[in-house]
């Protein structure tokens, strides 16, 4: 039986969208997809959620990178990404939902420390039963290992644990494991349907 409703935060239940960002502090087309490709997409941006660079780091990192005319608006993508982290359509409600129905609630993201500084603005930390982001324990989703954290911290059973992600490769690391999921794709109608099918409580 599943008693546990796991997420992910980005596109799940904030809407990380880096382009959100980039329109703001650039114009030209060219430079958005360079930034893009250098800070949002980098191994540095990896390495911010495990934990071995902050933001400010990332920046520091990968100046160098391009054209210096360029470095105010690559700060600016640096520190203050966030920006485009609103909540997903439905995500509040559907937390709520599954709350009332007697699920315990988790979340399990890939992010880096920024992570405190935006996440309240969706919920307290103390809303979840749980929470654990990579940069804290230096392990990223879809190692087998931090799913293996989730499980041992809170004391939970995998099989009683249904995890929603937007990348294919962590639910099946989730799996791996033992712990049901699915990939959302921006609908939680479609969740609630597949938790139907798998549990006896009514959703």
């Amino acid at each position: 039986m599943i008693k546990n409703i796991v997420f992910d935060m980005g596109n799940v239940l904030l809407d990380y969208n880096p382009d959100v960002c980039l329109n703001y502090f650039l114009d030209n087309e060219d430079d958005k997809a360079l930034i893009k490709k250098i800070l949002f997409n980098g191994q540095e941006w990896i390495d911010a959620d495990r934990g071995l660079l902050t933001d400010e780091d990332i920046y520091e990192r990968v100046k160098d990178q391009i054209p210096e005319r360029l470095h105010p608006a690559l700060k600016n993508c640096a520190t203050r990404w966030h920006m485009c982290m609103k909540p997903v359509n439905g995500a509040k409600e559907f937390c709520e939902y599954v709350k009332e129905n007697g699920y315990h609630l988790y979340v399990l993201s890939n992010a880096s420390t920024s992570f405190y500084d935006y996440f309240p603005e969706f919920a307290p930390l103390s809303y979840f039963d749980g929470i654990v982001v990579s940069c804290d324990i230096h392990i990223i989703k879809p190692e087998r290992g931090i799913y293996e954290y989730l499980l041992n911290q809170y004391q939970l059973i995998a099989e009683e644990c249904f995890f929603i992600d937007d990348r294919p490769e962590n639910i099946e690391g989730a799996r791996q494991i033992g712990m049901n999921g699915a990939v959302f794709y921006g609908d939680f109608q479609k969740i609630k349907e597949l938790l139907l099918q798998i549990t006896d409580k009514i959703i």
